[in-house]
């Protein structure tokens, strides 16, 4: 489904968690079902991920996107910038997601962005907005997340 792009994200973070020996492009890629779905990560920190998925191959039988491609997209996104925000001592694991569907998309890649409503101890919230290639929206969802502790790596 097209090259596959490594995500972005700050020099500082790239660091932090090289320092710990993880290699954080290949940790947050779309997984096993994003990358079936054609998910490309593009961009991510705590504050903004954004990534794009086409409509072609992910469309319900009346050739629109599907309603659970777009909260697929979503909650990729919005479990990436949880991740972030949580650091590496933490996992995110998704607890609620809502999605309201807009509009429909025939064709072409849409986008979405991901940015934090709330950023606590315990849980994050983002909102992710899915536009079409107009820029329409297409797709808003939420997704909140509960921030677990990660698993001690174990001793060599």
């Amino acid at each position: 489904m097209g090259e596959h792009t490594a995500p972005t994200f700050p020099q500082e973070i790239i660091d932090e968690y090289a320092a710990l020996g993880v290699d954080l492009p290949a940790l947050f890629s779309a997984g096993h079902l994003g990358e079936r779905m054609g998910v490309r990560i593009l961009e991510a920190s705590a504050e903004r991920v954004v990534g794009t998925m086409p409509v072609e191959g992910n469309t319900q039988p009346y050739g629109l996107l599907h309603g659970g491609a777009s909260a697929v997209l979503a909650e990729t996104l919005g479990s990436v910038g949880s991740m972030l925000h949580g650091g590496p001592s933490k996992i995110a694991v998704g607890v609620d997601l809502n999605c309201t569907h807009h509009r429909g998309a025939r064709s072409g890649l849409v986008t979405g962005t991901a940015t934090p409503v709330h950023r606590g101890r315990s849980t994050a919230t983002y909102e992710i907005t899915i536009t079409d290639e107009h820029g329409k929206r297409v797709c808003t969802a939420r997704l909140t997340c509960l921030l677990r502790d990660a698993p001690a790596p174990e001793a060599a």
